[in-house]
């Protein structure tokens, strides 16, 4: 409906639709499914598709297939639900998918292909249309040459407003997005940016080198592709121009691509932080694979709690003197790994979206050892108090527990800053490595300055 919002399929009105899917399946509704598939959103056909058994979901594409968003649904399938679906497809069947996408997601849709089927896609596509998605393949996927599309609208700089109009409408229909006119120059260099409003704001006679913005901020063809992310949302762009090394304008980054790359990224940091690989699909793959993938994380844990095993038999003599040691082990570690975990995690997201600047190191670790010298008198007191309360005659143990919660809690929450900062600084991907190794080193350093506080506050 004109004018109305289309609201993201979750919840009540999604499970409605899956289960509709499902009865037309049963009852073999061959209209009423392409009527439907219709009416309905690819994105929103492809969050049904992924929750389908395997036999519907081969019945199901043979329905969409017969649709004009074949081509849209198809891009927003995960690559292992894309890669089944595709086995039993033949290549002049997919070119005429192909054929009719745009040219970035087009090339998406052949690199995740497998490599004997990607090529005899090729070998049948016409010179023009190979050679544009080849253009695009030569880039790497997470960079902007790999995300951009090479539909845009550019314009010579010496071109009039009516000829630049004229030119739109005779063209628009085949580019990507024209809210952003690109003013080039000589063969092809980029030059400046105009808009489609104030290009019509301008007489017709008027050349669009005296109008434009020569402050255009484009990116390079080699530029990450979290780096093209900050620079959209940096400064609420729609688009972003990808130039090449001669500052030649090659082709342009949407705000819909970006938005995925954000949510990959987030994605796959939330994976990592939680020692489950980055696989974002890791949802699909069968359970031995799914169990492969996180079991390296798992080993560290492992590790530190076998050195933790040794460390409290280390202090037996000391446990078997006060029985009561044993039952605070659990609490101060835990709370030392908790401060370190959030720590890290406040860091390392920090880092990734630029707000952080890791070259002011003391900083942030003056100002994370501060938080954690608070929280850590906090807790430590409050725990020292409560276990006083029950056991008047145990006021050393109840001070050895609130200074070991202190410590704990203020040296986690340094650990936690430090440690993501200095794997940055030598260049490791702090999402992978920071929670598995916090939380282990906390979990031993933890136990460690527990036993020794109370070894000597309680002279054992």
């Amino acid at each position: 409906m004109k004018g109305k919002p289309r609201k993201e399929l979750i919840g009540t009105e999604g499970m409605v639709l899956l289960d509709t899917v499902r009865r037309l399946v049963r009852r073999n509704a061959v209209d009423n499914l392409l009527k439907l598939c219709n009416k309905t959103h690819p994105a929103d056909m492809a969050w049904v598709f992924r929750h389908l058994a395997a036999n519907d979901r081969k019945y199901v594409f043979n329905i969409v297939a017969q649709t004009d968003m074949v081509g849209e649904f198809l891009s927003e399938l995960d690559k292992a639900i894309l890669l089944d679906l595709v086995s039993d497809l033949t290549p002049q069947f997919l070119l005429t998918i192909i054929n009719d996408m745009p040219s970035d997601d087009a090339a998406d849709i052949m690199e995740a292909l497998p490599e004997e089927l990607a090529d005899e896609i090729r070998r049948i596509m016409a010179r023009e249309d190979r050679e544009e998605v080849d253009e695009l393949l030569q880039y790497q996927a997470d960079t902007a040459g790999g995300l951009m599309s090479t539909d845009f609208m550019a314009l010579d700089e010496n071109m009039s407003v009516s000829d630049a109009i004229k030119k739109i409408q005779e063209r628009s229909e085949e580019m990507e997005m024209v809210f952003y006119l690109y003013i080039t120059h000589g063969e092809g260099q980029l030059t400046g940016v105009l808009s489609l409003r104030e290009l019509l704001m301008h007489p017709p006679y008027r050349q669009l080198r005296n109008i434009m913005n020569p402050d255009v901020v484009a990116v390079s063809v080699d530029t990450p592709q979290s780096e093209v992310a900050h620079v959209v949302s940096q400064y609420n762009f729609l688009a972003v121009p990808v130039v090449d090394s001669s500052y030649r304008l090659v082709g342009i980054v949407t705000v819909d691509d970006v938005i995925d790359v954000i949510r990959e990224e987030a994605t796959e940091e939330f994976l990592q932080m939680a020692g489950a690989g980055k696989d974002r699909e890791i949802l699909l793959k069968p359970v031995l694979k799914n169990a492969m993938l996180r079991a390296p994380w798992l080993f560290a844990t492992w590790f530190g709690g076998l050195l933790n095993i040794f460390i409290i038999s280390s202090f037996k003599d000391e446990l078997e003197k006060v029985v009561a040691l044993a039952a605070f082990i659990p609490i101060i570690a835990g709370m030392g790994g908790n401060i370190a975990n959030q720590s890290s995690t406040i860091i390392v997201r920090g880092i990734a979206t630029g707000r952080i600047n890791i070259q002011e190191v003391a900083s942030l670790v003056f100002k994370e050892l501060r938080v954690g010298l608070i929280l850590g008198a906090f807790f430590g007191l409050l725990l020292g108090l409560v276990y006083y309360l029950g056991h008047t005659d145990m006021a050393e143990l109840a001070l050895s527990i609130g200074i070991a919660s202190l410590c704990s809690m203020t040296i986690a929450a340094t650990i936690g800053t430090v440690v993501p900062v200095t794997l940055r600084r030598l260049g490791v991907d702090a999402a992978i490595a920071t929670v598995p190794f916090v939380s282990t080193s906390m979990d031993i350093i933890s136990v460690t300055t527990y036993f020794f506080i109370a070894k000597y506050m309680l002279g054992l």
